[in-house]
This record gives C-alpha cells, structure tokens and sequence, in this order.
C-alpha cells in the first residue's frame, strides 16, 4: 500500500495530473514513489525512495503523455528503497498495487520455474510476471484479470497499463479501496478521493472482485466475465476541505474543527425530548450484549463506548482489537450486536472481524466516517460520523465522533428503557449544547500545552494514568504522543501501578495523570501522590476544583465539568494538544509520521 492514481484522457497533461495526485495523497504515509507513462508508445517509468519531492525532481510534468499510474508506497515487503517502489514492470505489463498477496511466494515459485526473473522483493512484481504470462496464452487483458482474480489470494487494488493498449487503463479491486474517477474526455483511478478531488466528483465505487477497463470517453465494470451496471455518485465535498486553511498543520486545524464536528454529528438526534434519538437510530432494546471491535484509536473510543453503554445503559459491552478477534476462538451471542468502528472504513481487520459476524447471523452496526466505504457496504446498519475529510495521519477530530456517536448509542438505549428521568436529560441536553464552547475555551490554552511540551521534551519517557473512564482516555492520549512525536509513552490503569511497573518511576518522569471520573477520583488520587512521591513530574488533567492538597501534582489543566456521556470530548483536547505541541517542538513531520499509513488496508 498505500496512494494509487491513474489517468487517461486526451489532453497530454497526464504526468502533471499523477505528480499532483499523488500530492493529494501524501497525507496517507508512504516511503517512495513513482509514476509510468506512455509516450511516443512506449513506457516510461520514474521512480524514487523517499519523498515525493525526490520524485518531482527528477521528472519533466509538461512530458506529453494521455495514459499512466502513479503510486506512493508503504513498505510491506522489502525495505523502502527505489527498487521496490512502485510501478513494477515485466513482460508487456506495468501495475500499482495496494495490499498483500499471501500466496506470492508460492507464486514466484512457478514464475521462476517458468524463466521470469524478478529484481525487486515485493509482491507486486510477481502480479506483474503472472499477468504477463497468463497474456501469453490468452491475449484477451479481462479474461487475463478475470483469472487473476482466482489465483490471487491476499487483498489488492491494482491499476495496470499494457504496452499493446495504450489508450486503456485497467483497474481490479479485492479488500483494498479503489474507485474510478469520471470526468468528460478523461478518467481516473485512485485509492482515495483527495487524489481527483480537484478534477471531478463524479466517481464508481468499485466492489470486490470487480474490474474495469477505462478509456479517456467509456468505463466498463466488470465481474466473473460479465459487465455489470453502476452507479455514479458524487463527493459531498470539494478541494477546500483538503486545504490547511492558514493552520501549520492538518492535525491542528482538525484540532480546532472538533467543536463543529459535535455539533453536525449530534444535533440530528438531540431534540429537546430526545425522542430524536429513538426516531433515527436503530432499535438497540433488543440486544443483550454488545461487542465493539476496532483498531487503534477506534479501540479507544471502543473503550471509552463500553464505559458509557454499561453505565447508562446497564448492557454488557465488550471490546475487541479487530486483528486479534479474527484470529481468536468466537464466542457470540445470537442476540448480540456487533459494532465496527472505523474512520476510512476500510481498515482491513475490521471489515475482516464484520464478515465473521455477519456469517455467524448477528446484527452489525457501523460507525463509519466514509460514505460508501466498504464497511459502509457491508454493515447492516450504519451511523455516520460527521468529521468530514481527515488528512492528518493521527485522527483526532473522527474520534471524537467516534466517541461522540457512541455516547449518544448509550443515552439512546438508557432512555428507551426509562433509565433516565426528565431532570437528568434536561442537563444532558444543557451540557451538549454547552460542549462546543467549552471545547473552544480548552483550545485557547496553547500557551499551557506549550509549557507542558517544554518540560517533557527531554525525556524519553513519559506515562499516562487513569482509572475506569480515565484509563481509556489515558491510552489515547499515550497513543497520540508516540506516533506524533516519537517519545516513547504507555498508558497504565493507574490500580496497577503497585504490581510493577512503579519502578520505572525516576525523578523527574513526566506522568500525565487524568481524573475526570467521580467513581474513582479518590483511588486516582492516591495512586498520583505515590508517583510523586518517587519524583514524578505530574501533569495533572482534571475536572475537579475542590482538592486541599495541591502538593500532589506540577501542573494542572483544568476542564470544564459535564456529564459524564460528554467529559471524554473535552479532556482528550489538551491530550491532543500536548502531543501536538512535543511533535512540533521536537521538528517532527506532524501530520505524517514516518512508517505510519492512514488508512490500514492491509493485515
């Protein structure tokens, strides 16, 4: 993986159109990148490790050209040099490829046997090679991809350029996104929106084992050999939302979208007597148990769902890291919900843990931030969040509606079952339309998080604590400092400090200390002053104003007090904020941080 476009039209302007694709792409993560073209009927390829600047450097944009793929590559198999980058070439054929092949070794096996030679370590060259000699006796290109399609295990989106065809792009999909891009006189193919959002809205969305042959005036979908009939649908967003709009990074201007994004993921279901929510959310009275399963900060949210489900909603909720259910004994229920959290929804192991539970007959919600996504597709319900398009790598903004839909799943199934009283929504109701505000007031202590940054930046370790609520909190915001700034952080549920790992304490140890939670307050408390009693530095984040003791803690960020279904939205601010700050600080490449990918299709 990881950014893939494709281009053919009529205008001659194919290699600008790549290079600035791939641009739009950058934000996904990737370690080299290159681009193939035709000219005066033959194939061009350029590619470097690297930076796509390294790339730009060494290409003429105004090379006349009306057909190529481009690709910017996260290294899975072999390391990232210029080598293995993308596009490869054997034979007559030329791909980009998004994903992993499982059976390539075994396939390699047979090329080699068949007199192929391969000079790169990857998967996608061996695609190139079986493409190639299945040509050889079938000169038919779809019936050719028609076969790869049952010889491929693995997952990919592959664009594919012929040398006998230069005014054909081919495109095939399996578990890896892919969609084409129509415009009149030219088309294209790309892994994700940003790349052809300038050029057009009109897209396909392609499904698993489908493929395409695109020409600059006709796209033909196909699958198991025969043309199928699709839609073309339209982007709900344009080119600005893709834009920094004055902010240094896209992480902070996703940062200070948070606020907005409450609001346009909540305000359709809290009407003043929230029958809002019964009228527009699934009927949830009905299930026993509950299971969340995500990724990464999805996990968290996940976390963070679990504790607001069996509080309010008195339903037993579990949590699942996707990419360890799929490979665990499963124990669902028949009356049990499955819900997938996910922001592109595409992460490989969560589309992978709903089809388990869909072939296993439960019910499956997602809570999806991509339209049209393939979680999207294959949910039987789906609950949109509203954080329009995440460019930075770290989300913060997509898991806040993450939580945020979450919190809402809980107050709608307390309130369908008479769990809450008028008194208790009315403060509810008040604290959600206060959250906004408060968040705002949160995101005017920059200079705070600054200080905080300046005094963390020199150690090389820094620690999170919390209990129950906090504790969730606690592992995202640890998970927010390592991959932005890369200091190394862990989250520790703050009870488990005496079974060990208190001896990692040292004088002067950053330990960021969350209590927000009044079920654990006290108990938190006392684990901190035992940290600080053996020198920690204690960054203190609370919600709290009625301690005595000030002697436990360093420094102190208070938030703004609310119910409980919404506190997690305001204290992961300085969370993020703090994080921000270290990376920024440090001269970290914020909104890309190196070998992370923002959309994880592959295992």
């Amino acid at each position: 993986m990881c950014g893939i476009v494709g281009y053919v039209g009529n205008q001659g302007n194919c290699v600008r159109v790549l290079i600035d694709g791939l641009k739009r792409l950058e934000y996904r993560g990737y370690d080299s990148a290159g681009i193939a073209y035709f000219n005066d009927g033959k194939v061009n390829l350029v590619k470097e490790s690297g930076k796509l600047e390294n790339l730009s450097n060494v290409i003429d944009v105004e090379k006349k050209s009306n057909l190529g793929i481009g690709h910017t590559r996260w290294a899975t198999h072999g390391k990232a040099d210029k080598c293995n980058a993308h596009p490869h070439k054997i034979g007559k054929f030329t791909i980009v490829h998004n994903g992993i092949i499982e059976n390539y070794n075994v396939l390699k096996n047979k090329l080699i046997e068949k007199g192929y030679n391969f000079s790169s370590e990857t998967d996608t060259e061996v695609i190139c090679a079986l493409l190639d000699y299945l040509y050889k006796t079938d000169k038919d290109i779809l019936k050719c991809i028609r076969k790869l399609n049952e010889i491929l295990d693995g997952s990919y989106a592959l664009g594919i350029m012929c040398d006998d065809n230069p005014d054909e792009l081919y495109a095939v999909k399996k578990n890896s996104p892919l969609i084409i891009g129509i415009n009149d006189g030219e088309n294209y193919i790309a892994s994700d929106v940003p790349a052809i959002l300038d050029k057009t809205k009109k897209h396909i969305v392609l499904e698993d084992k489908d493929y395409a042959k695109i020409t600059k005036d006709t796209v033909n979908v196909y699958h198991d050999g025969k043309e199928k009939r699709v839609d073309v649908k339209s982007f709900e967003f344009d080119a600005s939302s893709i834009d920094k709009q004055g902010y240094d990074h896209f992480m902070l201007k996703e940062i200070h979208e948070q606020p907005d994004v409450f609001k346009k993921t909540t305000n359709p279901y809290l009407s003043e007597d929230l029958d809002g929510l019964i009228e527009k959310m699934p009927d949830f009275s009905k299930y026993s148990k509950i299971r969340i399963i995500a990724c990464g900060s999805a996990t968290h949210a996940g976390l963070i769902g679990k504790q607001m489900i069996e509080r309010y909603a008195n339903v037993e909720t579990l949590v699942d890291t996707a990419s360890e259910f799929r490979y665990n004994k499963q124990f669902l229920n028949d009356d049990e919900l499955v819900i997938v959290v996910s922001q592109s929804g595409e992460t490989a192991d969560t589309l992978e843990a709903l089809k388990i539970a869909k072939k296993n007959g439960n019910d499956t919600l997602g809570i999806i931030n991509e339209k049209g996504s393939s979680i999207a597709r294959e949910a039987k319900i789906v609950l949109y969040t509203e954080a329009g398009k995440e460019i930075a790598v770290a989300t913060t903004k997509a898991y806040s509606a993450q939580v945020a839909m979450l919190s809402l799943i809980a107050l709608n199934i307390s309130y369908s079952k008479n769990l809450v009283n008028k008194k208790e929504i009315a403060e509810i109701l008040k604290d959600a339309k206060s959250l906004p505000t408060h968040m705002e007031e949160l995101l005017q202590n920059e200079e705070v998080y600054k200080e905080i940054a300046n005094q963390i930046k020199e150690y090389n370790d820094v620690f999170f604590i919390g209990r129950s609520l906090d504790y969730a909190l606690a592992m995202e915001g640890s998970l927010k400092l390592k991959e932005i700034s890369y200091t190394h952080s862990e989250a520790y549920a703050a009870g488990e400090l005496k079974h060990g790992t208190i001896s990692l304490i040292e004088e002067g140890t950053p330990v960021v200390a969350i209590v927000t939670d009044d079920n654990v307050a006290s108990k938190t408390i006392s684990n901190i002053k035992e940290v600080k009693s053996r020198g920690a530095n204690v960054i203190y984040i609370t919600n709290r104003n009625d301690e005595e003791d000030q002697t436990f803690y360093d420094s102190k960020i208070m938030v703004p007090k609310v119910n409980d279904l919404f506190s997690p939205l305001l204290t992961v601010i300085p969370l993020q904020m703090i994080a921000y700050e270290l990376a920024k600080l440090k001269g970290c490449n914020i909104d890309k941080p190196k070998n992370l990918a923002k959309s994880v299709t592959v295992e």
